[in-house]
């Protein structure tokens, strides 16, 4: 699969797999898409870093954030880790952090209200 040319800091096309490096901040306030920090995308999440459940509820909390399901996102690194490396196959929307790091970005999405 040929990777696309657009990319940011903190993630790059394979294809129509969105690849990601994440930063995770478990036991957090509240689940939050933060701002990228060097070439990670700052991601916190409620639950506690106890055998991986705070990455599956990472998981579970980007899906819709991205119009996919929890299985589109695959963890191909860092399960036990808070330095992550996610695939996100064929996502429908991008958050705002996107568009921010990347204005080519907006012109794959329309923007949603």
């Amino acid at each position: 699969m040929q990777t696309k040319n657009i990319s940011g800091a903190f993630f790059s096309w394979d294809g129509d797999t969105l690849v990601l490096s994440i930063l995770g901040k478990p036991s957090a306030g509240r689940d939050a898409i933060g701002k990228a920090k060097g070439n990670q995308l700052k991601v916190s999440v409620t639950a506690a870093p106890v055998r991986g459940k705070a990455t599956d509820h990472m998981v579970k909390f980007l899906a819709p954030q991205f119009g996919v399901t929890a299985a589109d996102i695959e963890v191909v690194s860092g399960r036990m880790n808070v330095n992550k490396k996610l695939r996100i196959k064929a996502p429908t929307k991008l958050p705002a952090v996107f568009k921010q790091s990347s204005p080519e970005q907006s012109a794959l999405f329309p923007d949603e209200e």
